[in-house]
């Protein structure tokens, strides 16, 4: 098992290093913001309000854009932005902050691409859901066999990457937290999973939409206003924490404390690796969440499905950062990572509340991220064997997070890692295939409708001028 580890780990450290997904991921998200005029700086204001003012949206779809919205969040914003956080900078140095930041920015263009394609290429199964995503935009955008074979690859390791970091390795986080926390055994902590998971998973993308719709936003607000507070009460620190993550993101950091320094290339290699890990910019997974969607224009989803990024990496994972630096637990030591952010909490807040809120947040981000998942597999796996394949998909991953509680995880966690990576690889190279048809409809689109405000008849005329069949 531990030679399986091994060969899986140094694959996975290929796949995640400097010669092939963090060129891949970073150039593709530049050339694509290039392409987009830097959308996610013209935009972000009205695609802000769009998701969270005007989200109430006809056309078709299985459910509301707030509630593909949070659907996408509850699977991103997971054990990355707290545990993923800290071992990037337990790594690569305070540095690696800013590198985190950098893959969110240009992460918001590659998201807002490929949900574009998501609903722009989606199509309605035979008990009437949207099956959107790389497997299908992928299959369809692209002419021949490349395009089948892109999207055959994206489906099978979206599979597995659903059963890894979807679920086994969000179980074990949540069993965790919940000893942390309350004390419970992780016997009892896994049946309460299961029952869980399995309460919200089958009653399929409708009950996930309305439950992601009334938690996600709770719990962020709950984490971050922690974080801001902890902040708060070490604001005479914050200036020098931004100074050192800025100086070292440029010259690397030098060994101090449990710390045994790093150079520039670890701080970029984990603060790309992590920040997509937590954000999935890239990856095609927030797609899948999109083409469900109730939207009359891919466009206006594309806008809504990149504030996600925004969220996660610009807001959620800069608080996890900057509590860690400025409270000066980032040095540690990398075996300490697990338990970074919760120090750094801690350290901050009275009593025992920055535990607490760490321990609990940690539990929410995890079972919201299986959630998430769940559709991305259940979708992936119904577009490979048919929807016969839905009712099993539910009742094993159900179970898994059972399995996830009680099974120590080293092997799940790498090969997570190792299937993240490969489900990037297909849906990188169609982002780019496609990014002259996006980049075309989009400036079509905004130049119509600005401000996203006209009404669904003026839209449905546009869509019917510019003979535009999505479906």
């Amino acid at each position: 098992m531990n030679s399986l580890n091994d060969a899986l780990s140094a694959v996975s450290t290929f796949v995640w290093g400097p010669f092939l997904l963090i060129p891949l991921l970073l150039g593709t998200g530049l050339y694509l913001t290039v392409r987009l005029r830097g959308i996610q700086f013209r935009t972000l204001g009205r695609a802000t309000r769009h998701a969270f003012i005007d989200h109430s949206e006809d056309g078709a779809g299985d459910m509301s854009n707030y509630q593909a919205l949070t659907t996408a969040l509850a699977a991103t914003v997971g054990t990355g932005n707290i545990v993923g956080v800290a071992t990037a900078i337990s790594i690569g140095g305070p540095g690696a902050l800013f590198w985190i930041w950098l893959t969110g920015i240009v992460g918001m263009a590659s998201k807002y691409t490929e949900a574009y394609l998501g609903v722009r290429f989606r199509t309605t199964d035979a008990k009437g859901k949207q099956q959107g995503g790389p497997q299908e935009y992928l299959k369809r955008g692209i002419p021949g066999t490349f395009g089948k074979v892109l999207a055959a690859a994206f489906t099978l390791f979206t599979i597995f990457a659903s059963f890894g970091i979807g679920n086994l390795a969000q179980g074990n986080s949540i069993a965790a937290g919940m000893q942390d926390a309350f004390g419970l055994d992780s016997t009892v902590a896994g049946l309460i999973i299961f029952f869980a998971v399995g309460a919200a998973v089958l009653g399929g993308i409708e009950g996930i939409g309305k439950i992601t719709a009334a938690f996600v936003p709770l719990m962020i607000v709950v984490y971050v206003g922690g974080g801001i507070t902890a902040l708060a009460l070490m604001a005479d620190r914050v200036p020098g924490a931004f100074a050192t993550i800025f100086h070292d993101a440029f010259t690397g950091t030098a060994a101090t404390g449990g710390f045994v320094g790093s150079g520039i290339m670890l701080a970029i290699q984990f603060g790309v690796a992590r920040g997509i890990f937590s954000n999935e910019s890239g990856m095609g997974s927030a797609a899948i969440a999109a083409a469900a969607a109730k939207t009359q224009h891919p466009a206006r989803q594309a806008l809504v499905s990149m504030t996600q990024t925004f969220i996660d990496t610009i807001v959620v994972v800069t608080i996890t950062g900057l509590v860690i630096v400025t409270a000066g637990t980032w040095d540690m030591g990398r075996e300490e990572a697990a338990t970074m952010t919760a120090a750094a909490f801690e350290q901050a807040l009275p009593g025992q509340w920055g535990g607490l809120i760490v321990s609990v947040s940690l539990i929410f981000f995890a079972f919201s991220t299986i959630l998430g998942w769940s559709y991305y597999g259940e979708r992936a796996i119904v577009s490979l064997l048919g929807n016969w394949a839905s009712v099993p998909y539910r009742m094993f991953f159900t179970i898994l997070s059972l399995v996830g509680a009680v099974t120590s995880l080293e092997l799940v966690w790498t090969f997570s890692d190792l299937s993240n990576g490969l489900m990037a690889i297909p849906n990188l190279i169609g982002l780019l295939m496609l990014s002259g048809l996006v980049t075309r409809e989009t400036r079509e689109y905004l130049a119509f409708d600005p401000y996203l405000k006209k009404s669904p008849e003026e839209v449905a005329d546009f869509v019917e001028r510019q003979h535009m069949d999505w479906h």
